[in-house]
């Protein structure tokens, strides 16, 4: 078994909606039949007991089978929430395509790796020590670092609850919600509202009680210390007992609570200096509680316990201690709800304090406490008092929120209850939060959790509002740039920045910040992060989706211009018309309930797609008449055509019109594909709800230039001759281009073309047998790129699609697409038309408006 290729499927993707690892398996024909290997399964299982119940019979399962069911048998046992995987057998006998799901990708690799080594070792070819315990407490370590902790989970889970967006910006807790404009961002739980001012006074307890203060709310004496002495004179001053913490510490690090001497304060003070200047200030009887303000409302509070055990006669503290640490809601860090209790110096000082070491012994039900300051992060444990909450008490936590400026935040309380005034208990506020942690009002030790992160993200986006931006998704064989381009002049007039993405680059709002073929999802990733994009344009090519998937979850309208048979075929196992259709309907799959998919009626291909989308469909079609079309008119339901020298939009008793006259792209109709791509943009920009005075106005000053669609039927005029600058690549674009040119009269015709090397021998042949029945004269050249075609091979397979031609009849081979373009243009003449069909846009299209600019004749 030979793995040749993994990849990260990072959206929604050919095979699934989730984010997946694909990788291309090779079996040998022993290896292809489970049958052929005896034994092989029970040592498996032997190996891996957990692997669970195959649904196929073993006969069935090659060792490709054997490498997804593993690779996802031990995500799951490592707590993974996974589900998908898929197995497919490609053109190639004996080479598959393995699809697992994973949530975090670097889990999912290793998974991969490590179901791929089992194998091994079942099979006796991997003979090193296995341990499969170890393997999957590595994959759940792993996963635990990696996956966002409890606090931001949360607000993940509340966005995606009510179909907001969500990104990692990070490998950490930055997290992005929402799309363009409409973005919002959270650190853990810091919102992106909070300013760094107020961030920067919670981190100053001291400048906190001040405010405090002064603003009324009950506050604790204290002061910084610069040394122990120093330290041992507040102490004095305030009156002992007293707490010692650092300034500007967090998540109770360097706390320490209920110091009654000087010894205790020294180490108290060493502690506490580790982590910034420590302050003293005075100790406030009674119960730690935490109140969580989100906004200007109290939305959870808990009665926070210091770590502890309870003697049972038996066991020793340290026994004790790792008993409690068993609990599997315990675990290191902030990744599981509770936090593992530990022996440190604290510890050690507070033990003595109750004539206890961790050797002790505890009598049955006595109460040993390892610390007094009750963090979660410290191994503390958490009750849900939200329900008992004075609200004189509340009152007071919003009036702290509001006094430092944060708009989440976690507010520290000591006193007996919360069920009376902080004045009436002699309680106060201790500490205010930044990014307090949500752990202890999501899963409580005791009492019911709270929906914190929804209340967070409630916050953040009003009702109804799921942080998205318009995306419109365009792919097709021929026509795809044109018509996003179009689509996003056209929210361009609604006067929306628009964010699009083609094979030419990246634009924002009009700006290049990219350059090439961006048509991919890192480039629509990247226009969704852009705080200036109102609405999105992105052209989706196959490669893209095959490589990575799409760069968004769905998009609120999804384009097929059509599928043809030159796109790329024989390449990544897309070796029919049939396969290519079945990958481009991803952004069909993917379409909002809500939102339309724009199909071709005229293309069977596209109209099947219209069973698999999720929204409605508007269908165009140059004819009105077309069955499809025509039925789908009948059922009341958008559709798009041409009638009496008009774009007609419909819907039930609805119409409208827009005269081809008015739209420069398409010639006054004369340019049939410009007219499809038209009715798509129509068809799109309906879909979004823009106004049909806007889609007019759009359509009028929307032209066919180098500036507008650079490579796309750019018309220039060269000392009276008609040249036509296009970048069509395939069998259908040549029919398009001969049918566009032949409206348009010219006395000779003249064609100057190259051919990709990735495509196969037949597509590149038939683009030159269509071009021979066109053109009187073809001038050859070989693009810049061969892609792995040996020199002269692409221009002999053009030369022989010219075998036979009923009108070329001079050929010449030209080395250079520049040169070709001068020989072309140096015989023509008034009155004649040439087809240059260009390889590097840019530089070609440069040269050609040079010459064009140029009063003087060239030589070749």
């Amino acid at each position: 078994m030979d793995i040749s290729r993994i990849r990260a499927l990072r959206g929604p993707n050919l095979w699934t909606r989730q984010t997946a690892i694909e990788a291309i398996v090779h079996c040998e024909p022993d290896e292809r039949s489970l049958a052929n290997m005896p034994g092989f399964e029970a040592t498996l299982r032997e190996r891996f007991p957990q692997l669970g119940a195959w649904r196929r019979a073993p006969d069935d399962l090659s060792l490709a089978h054997v490498l997804k069911l593993t690779a996802l048998a031990l995500q799951a046992q490592a707590g993974c929430p996974v589900s998908f995987s898929r197995c497919t057998e490609t053109v190639e006998p004996g080479t598959y395509q393995v699809v697992v799901e994973y949530t975090e990708e670097e889990v999912g690799r290793r998974a991969l790796k490590a179901a791929e080594r089992l194998i091994a070792v079942a099979r006796g070819l991997d003979t090193e020590p296995f341990d499969i315990d170890k393997l999957l407490l590595d994959l759940r370590e792993l996963d635990e670092d990696l996956r966002l902790g409890p606090s931001t989970g949360s607000i993940v889970n509340a966005a995606v609850a009510r179909g907001i967006p969500f990104r990692r910006l990070t490998q950490g807790s930055l997290v992005q919600f929402g799309w363009g404009s409409r973005q919002r961002r959270i650190w853990a739980a810091e919102v992106d509202s909070t300013s760094a001012v107020s961030e920067s006074i919670a981190q100053d307890k001291d400048l906190t009680k001040n405010l405090l203060r002064a603003a009324g709310v009950p506050v604790p004496l204290g002061r910084p210390a610069d040394s122990v002495d120093d330290a041992w004179a507040a102490a004095l001053e305030i009156g002992l007992p007293v707490v010692v913490k650092p300034q500007d510490g967090n998540q109770g690090k360097g706390v320490t609570v209920n110091i009654t001497d000087r010894e205790h304060l020294e180490l108290a003070y060493r502690v506490a200096s580790e982590y910034g200047q420590p302050m003293v200030e005075r100790f406030l009887p009674g119960a730690d509680f935490r109140l969580l303000v989100v906004g200007d409302k109290l939305v959870a509070a808990a009665r926070r316990d210091p770590p502890q055990v309870i003697g049972d006669g038996v066991h020793t503290v340290a026994e004790l201690v790792a008993i409690v640490n068993a609990d599997p809601r315990r675990g290191d860090g902030h990744a599981t709800a509770l936090t593992r209790m530990r022996i440190d110096d604290i510890a050690l000082a507070r033990l003595k304090m109750q004539g206890h070491s961790p050797d002790s012994v505890p009598a049955k039900g006595e109460r040993v406490v390892l610390r007094n300051n009750a963090n979660l992060s410290t191994g503390g444990t958490a009750t849900d008092v939200t329900d008992d909450v004075h609200p004189e008490v509340a009152a007071r936590a919003v009036a702290a929120a509001r006094m430092i400026g944060l708009d989440v935040c976690g507010v520290d309380v000591v006193c007996d209850n919360v069920l009376r005034p902080l004045e009436e208990t002699g309680g106060g506020i201790v500490e205010v939060n930044a990014a307090p942690g949500l752990r202890m009002h999501l899963q409580p030790s005791y009492g019911k959790g709270r929906a914190v992160g929804e209340a967070i993200i409630d916050h953040l986006f009003a009702p109804g509002d799921n942080g998205r931006v318009p995306v419109v998704a365009v792919t097709g064989t021929n026509g795809k740039t044109t018509t996003a381009r179009m689509i996003g002049h056209l929210l361009g007039q609604q006067g929306l920045r628009v964010g699009m993405t083609n094979t030419d680059g990246v634009y924002v709002n009009g700006r290049v910040t990219d350059t090439g073929d961006c048509s991919g999802p890192k480039s629509a990733r990247s226009v969704l992060m852009h705080p200036e994009v109102d609405a999105a344009v992105f052209e989706t090519a196959r490669g893209g989706i095959l490589r990575e998937g799409l760069g968004f979850d769905r998009c609120q309208v999804a384009v097929v211009t059509n599928i043809g048979a030159g796109d790329h075929l024989g390449l990544n196992y897309i070796t029919t018309v049939e396969d290519l259709a079945v990958l481009k309907r991803v952004i069909i799959q993917n379409v909002a309930p809500n939102g339309y998919g724009v199909l071709n009626a005229t293309d069977p291909h596209c109209v099947r797609m219209a069973e698999v989308c999720s929204g409605q469909v508007i269908f165009f079609a140059a004819d009105g008449r077309h069955p499809v079309l025509a039925t789908h008119r009948a059922q009341g339901k958008r559709s798009v055509w041409v009638e009496d020298g008009q774009i007609v939009a419909a819907e039930g008793q609805e119409r409208h019109t827009l005269p081809l006259a008015d739209m420069p792209i398409t010639l006054g109709g004369r340019i049939g594909f410009q007219v499809d791509n038209a009715m798509a943009a129509v068809a799109a920009a309906w879909g979004l709800g823009v106004p049909w005075d806007v889609i007019a106005r759009g359509l009028g000053s929307f032209v066919s230039d180098v500036a507008s669609v650079p490579g796309r039927f750019n018309v220039m005029d060269y000392r009276g001759a008609t040249i036509i600058a296009d970048y069509g690549h395939n069998a259908d674009a040549m029919r398009a281009l001969v049918a566009a040119t032949n409206a348009i009269p010219a006395q000779r015709r003249y064609v100057v073309i190259s051919g990709a090397g990735d495509r196969r021998d037949s597509d590149i042949r038939e683009q030159t047998q269509i071009l021979g029945e066109a053109f009187d004269e073809a001038v050859l050249y070989e693009d810049a790129c061969q892609r792995g075609r040996e020199p002269g091979e692409v221009t002999g397979l053009l030369r022989q699609g010219l075998d036979g031609a009923t009108r070329t009849q001079r050929i010449d081979t030209i080395q250079g697409e520049f040169l070709a373009i001068d020989t072309a243009l140096q015989r023509l003449q008034p009155g004649d038309l040439c087809l240059v069909l260009i390889d590097q846009v840019e530089e070609a299209l440069q040269h050609l408006r040079q010459r064009c600019a140029s009063p003087l004749p060239v030589t070749a």
